[in-house]
């Protein structure tokens, strides 16, 4: 089953209040729920938001996956710095803790010849004949006296 952290709605028509639920990801928005974590309410000046954090952390340890809304209101209420803090550092989090590394070594320029050179594999004299084989470069064509151009 396929745990979603996600918003239901309530409240009457045109002022709306939230719950922040646990749900089945296949069942509909209004539907039935795993558990309640939490309250939002956007109207409110600013914007009232009460999430058990405990639970929350519980259910994303789980492998439950927030919408996006949710995820942002995790962050507010601090949840999600506890789902990420005590467990492993993430692998981002990792490259800037440790020790600063070396730099990189310049990247080589691919090199574009004009002429092919022989290769290792081909003898020496077949080589000379590659070469030979190209067209000279555009040397211009000298017409002899009897010759018609």
């Amino acid at each position: 089953m396929a745990v979603r952290l996600r918003l239901k709605r309530t409240g009457k028509k045109k002022q709306p209040s939230y719950r922040v639920v646990a749900v089945d990801s296949r069942k509909p928005r209004d539907g039935r729920v795993l558990e309640v974590i939490g309250t939002y309410d956007p109207r409110q000046e600013p914007s009232a938001i009460s999430i058990v954090n405990e639970r929350a952390v519980h259910w994303l340890n789980h492998g439950a996956q927030p919408s996006e809304t949710v995820s942002k209101l995790l962050t507010i209420s601090g949840a999600w710095d506890e789902f990420r803090s005590p467990g492993s550092p993430q692998p981002a989090d990792t490259a800037t803790e440790s020790a600063p590394e070396a730099p990189a070594p310049p990247p080589e320029p691919d090199l574009v010849l004009d002429t092919p050179e022989p290769s290792a594999d081909v003898p020496p004299q077949d080589a000379e004949a590659q070469v030979s084989a190209e067209p000279a470069a555009s040397e211009p064509k000298t017409s002899e006296p009897g010759e018609a151009q």
